[in-house]
């Protein structure tokens, strides 16, 4: 991509997710997630209702006063996006592809992130780890990662889930908020999953386009998959074929669900014709009225 075309599109998508996560998601984002820990932060004198187990006895002695540790939460928290870049990820029938999509809800999360003093990376995969762009603060590294984003190109690659698990498993010692987006057109990957997910605090962000849950009736359609290659026709006139497709849609989005309720993960999934602002919104709420 030119660079000109290449840093129009990158300012596009910091314009309309900046502000997004600035008004939107910031309060909710700080209070989904829960902090590494609690840090010590004063001793001040003993006040009555305290709990007597935060009673500094150095300082009590030396002052002849009880005094009491305050701890606050550590709220510095790294933020992961794994993003899926393999061929299936470009597809779109409404205007906006899944990939333009997924773009536009890492901008947010990455910005929502920063806003919050947060570190925030970068993770794109295929059928192997393509990129990773480690955890960093600042709008200038979130512009980074908007541009790696915006300048991948369409792919002919697979999904291979495992190997960019085992990469961040690798790589991220410390917890980690992991984000992976992707379409979830892929299986085998449960045991890696549930291991990354002891580990880290992990959420699935699915995307996908209305045409793979509903064939409409059309007379004969050619598809092709752009990760095999495999092209054939399939007749849409046909009832059948377009309950099957439907069945065949829903049944792997109830394994998929399943497979990360197991693993201990969260799972969200957000069709490209609904807005992900709504849906980021009420996953952030539910997240904290649960913590």
């Amino acid at each position: 991509m030119e660079t000109t075309e290449l840093l129009k599109k990158v300012r596009k998508v910091e314009l309309k997710t900046r502000g997004l996560s600035k008004h939107l998601f910031t309060g909710s984002y700080h209070s989904a997630f829960k902090g590494r820990g609690m840090l010590f932060s004063e001793v001040r004198l003993y006040q009555y209702g305290d709990d007597v187990r935060t009673i500094d006895w150095n300082v009590s002695a030396r002052t002849g006063a009880p005094h009491v540790k305050i701890f606050e939460e550590e709220r510095e928290l790294t933020i992961l996006l794994l993003v899926d870049v393999s061929g299936s990820s470009f597809f779109g029938t409404t205007g906006v592809s899944k990939q333009d999509r997924l773009i536009e809800i890492c901008a947010s999360l990455a910005f929502s992130a920063v806003s919050n003093n947060d570190k925030v990376g970068l993770l794109l995969f295929s059928d192997k780890p393509d990129l990773f762009i480690p955890p960093q603060k600042g709008r200038q590294h979130v512009l980074r990662i908007i541009r790696e984003l915006v300048n991948v190109g369409v792919s002919d690659r697979g999904t291979n889930f495992s190997a960019a698990f085992q990469f961040t498993q690798n790589v991220m010692k410390k917890r980690t908020v992991c984000f992976v987006l992707s379409d979830f057109q892929a299986s085998a990957y449960e045991s890696s999953l549930r291991i990354l997910a002891r580990r880290h605090d992990f959420i699935g962000l699915q995307c996908w386009d209305p045409l793979e849950r509903v064939l409409p009736n059309v007379g004969l359609l050619q598809v092709h998959d752009p990760e095999s290659g495999d092209v054939r026709w399939i007749d849409t006139t046909d009832p059948d074929m377009r309950r099957w497709h439907t069945q065949r849609f829903d049944q792997h989005q109830h394994q998929t669900q399943a497979l990360f309720r197991r693993a201990g993960a969260d799972f969200l999934s957000i069709p490209t014709t609904e807005s992900y602002i709504h849906a980021l919104l009420k996953f952030f709420e539910q997240r904290r009225t649960h913590l």
